[in-house]
């Protein structure tokens, strides 16, 4: 006789994924479970939600590098449960990061002598570097100010109005005021000669932008330095300049390698970089280097012996993973100047592709300069019955993540969209999205015309309460036609 039983809810054999209880009910959000799951539905749980996320490859809004080699990743695998702060045990890595420092303080044109070495750190991003750099700045200026018996409790700093907002987090975290040169339509950097007229004998120093977020474009850091060189001697202050290179630092050296924009420049003192925008490294990884050894004040720096030796360190973090030191080395040695000259390349190929398909459409406006970081800023020449943020809306229905946004004060009036050009790319993607761009704008151009909300209250005013049934119906009418015409096309997206 064949004897049977009841299966227990912990017999697992029995229990597949999506027929377990597990997926029968929602879990907790916000407090603990009082029971621990199976690690394969605990898999498959966050697994599911992770696919509602959009595809890094075709976010086109990020700066940050999506693809790497695999035997990077191999690499940054086997090194993800190393501690980087952790000096003593694991010297190899911290060799590594010191490497990192110097190959990039050379790219940068520090002048160093033969045996010297690189003043600089690994960071978190560039958001943690320029904090770094602000303090040095601050403190040294601060330093001075006391030496000399003057005040020094309202130190400021100058950038334009298309920074990006850690220099804003800088300023209010650390008590600076950020005195911002105003943009204005059709130049949409900082400019120089306005930025040296507000500086002033508080004035910490004048950061400089190589690659705008807003649309790429290098700000000309050669004129600025000859312009405050000149203020300097007129009035015997020694106002610094630093440069955040967070995007156009992997990227000047080897498509313009003649402009003048780093430590070749004397009032260039600190320049930071994002090791995870054109680094070609995953997200996590910024780099800060110092001119020389005076540019950064001994005070900000600590030594601790608690992980087993001396350890000087200057981080606003402590413990963070090893991971993507080791991935930036990688790149380095594996790429070399050759590799990273021949992606940087391909990168602006591909974006006078996209730019030339664009401009084919005759519908856009293109705001990002030729030379630059690889991207193409642009906006409608009419927005009267659409605008950018209803085309950037419409392309996630193709998975493309393009941002829509307004230009900072005073040319806030200018909505852009903006693609970045990253190494993963290619061209035929470039020529597909230029192919999806023109389906939203065709879409869009079937729709009835968004109404202007002033004029609406203006016919309000003039006319009693308006007809909301009639422009409901309209809509709904237009939508319906939309739809049944979608329909009968032929043809897969």
């Amino acid at each position: 006789m064949v004897l049977s039983k009841t299966a227990s809810e912990s017999d697992v054999s029995v229990h597949s994924t999506f027929a377990s209880r597990y997926v029968r009910t929602s879990l907790p959000r916000f407090k603990m479970s009082e029971n621990s799951i199976p690690k394969e539905a605990a898999f498959q749980i966050i697994n599911d939600e992770l696919m509602l996320d959009g595809n890094p490859r075709l976010n086109l809004a990020s700066f940050v590098t999506t693809w790497m080699e695999p035997e990077c990743d191999k690499l940054i695998m086997a090194s993800i449960n190393k501690n980087y702060v952790d000096m003593d045990e694991y010297p190899v890595t911290t060799e590594l990061q010191n490497r990192c420092v110097n190959m990039i303080a050379h790219l940068f044109n520090a002048p160093l002598g033969e045996s010297e070495t690189a003043v600089g750190v690994g960071t978190v991003g560039s958001s943690e570097a320029i904090m770094l750099a602000g303090l040095a700045f601050k403190r040294k200026w601060q330093n001075k100010r006391k030496a000399e018996g003057k005040p020094y409790d309202k130190p400021n700093i100058v950038t334009g109005a298309n920074v990006q907002v850690c220099w804003e987090k800088f300023a209010r975290y650390f008590e600076v005021e950020l005195k911002e040169v105003k943009l204005r339509e059709g130049y949409y950097v900082m400019d120089p000669a306005k930025a040296v007229e507000m500086v002033d004998e508080n004035t910490i120093c004048v950061a400089a932008i190589l690659g705008s977020t807003l649309n790429g474009e290098f700000e000309d850091v050669k004129l600025l330095n000859d312009l405050l060189t000149e203020k300097n001697k007129q009035t015997g202050w020694d106002t610094p300049i630093h440069v955040d290179a967070a995007s156009g630092g992997f990227i000047a050296p080897f498509l313009y390698p003649e402009l003048e924009w780093d430590f070749r420049l004397p009032l260039v003192k600190s320049i930071n970089v994002s090791g995870h925008k054109y680094g070609l490294v995953y997200a996590g990884i910024g780099w800060v280097i110092w001119r020389s050894k005076e540019d950064l004040p001994e005070e900000l720096i600590f030594h601790i012996n608690y992980l087993g030796a001396d350890q000087p360190t200057f981080t606003l973090n402590f413990s963070k993973g090893s991971s993507q030191v080791i991935a930036q080395y990688y790149q380095l040695i594996r790429l070399g100047y050759e590799g990273y000259k021949n992606i940087m390349e391909n990168c602006r190929e591909n974006a006078a592709v996209l730019k030339e398909g664009l401009e084919k459409l005759g519908r856009f406006n293109i705001v990002s300069k030729d030379n630059g970081v690889p991207l193409v800023a642009f906006s409608l020449k009419d927005n009267s019955r659409h605008n950018e943020f209803e085309i950037s809306d419409m392309l996630r229905r193709f998975g493309w993540i393009v941002p829509a946004y307004t230009m900072p004060p005073d040319a806030q009036h200018v909505t852009v969209l903006r693609v970045v050009i990253r190494e993963d790319f290619s061209r035929t993607l470039a020529e597909r999205l230029v192919f999806d761009i023109e389906k939203v704008l065709h879409d869009l151009d079937a729709l009835p015309a968004k109404i202007d909300e002033k004029r609406r209250a203006e016919e309000r005013a003039k006319n009693g309460a308006a007809d909301t049934r009639k422009i409901q119906l309209e809509i709904t009418t237009a939508w319906r036609k939309f739809v049944s015409d979608k329909k009968k096309m032929n043809g897969v997206c």
